[in-house]
């Protein structure tokens, strides 16, 4: 996913293969093969890439050793990836003991509503995984229209579904019109 990332960006950037090889000290094959995704890059050189193309290097290495499916690229999920923007956060409530077994968590976030009850209690923390990938009907954080929600992803009809566990809430088809951002993983 991380090859996929870096030729999104560059692409959108507007700058060559040759000009990001240059920029980079990056041979051009092996920049071939990273967005390929035959190799992964070095840190190094992941931090160099990141400079070259002006972007934070923590919130594409979130993305180093995920792969896509077929079914993500189909529908592609890597346009609704922030590469370039961080959590804000306007308040730190409290440190909460991080479970061993969600060890690639990046944060706790305090579940507002019961829209996934009874599997995510309102009022208890989702540990998420910024940049995390969401199969088909697992859950994620996304921030949609301008508002954050946790819900199950799923894959219909060539478009995204964001579905609420609560039967009394709709699901919401995600369009071409609509502002779609995937936060991250939730690990339960």
């Amino acid at each position: 996913m991380i090859g996929n990332m870096i030729s999104k960006i560059r692409k959108e950037k507007g700058i060559t293969k040759t000009q990001l090889a240059n920029e980079t000290d990056i041979n051009i094959g092996h920049l071939t093969h990273i967005e390929k995704g035959e190799r992964n890059p070095s840190h190094k050189a992941l931090k160099s890439i990141c400079s070259a193309l002006n972007i934070p290097y923590q919130q594409l290495f979130y993305t180093y050793d995920k792969t896509l499916s077929e079914e993500q690229l189909e529908y592609g999920y890597i346009n609704h990836i922030n590469y370039n923007k961080i959590p804000a956060i306007s308040k730190i409530d409290e440190y909460i003991d991080c479970p061993a077994n969600f060890s690639d968590a990046s944060f706790a976030y305090k579940v507002p509503d019961s829209s996934m009850a009874p599997l995510i209690k309102e009022g208890t923390y989702a540990y998420i995984q910024i940049n995390g990938l969401i199969e088909n009907k697992s859950i994620g954080l996304f921030k949609f229209n301008n508002e954050y929600m946790i819900r199950r992803l799923l894959y219909k009809k060539d478009k995204f579904v964001l579905r609420a566990d609560s039967k009394d809430i709709k699901d919401i088809t995600v369009s071409n019109k609509d502002s779609l951002q995937i936060i991250g993983k939730v690990y339960l």
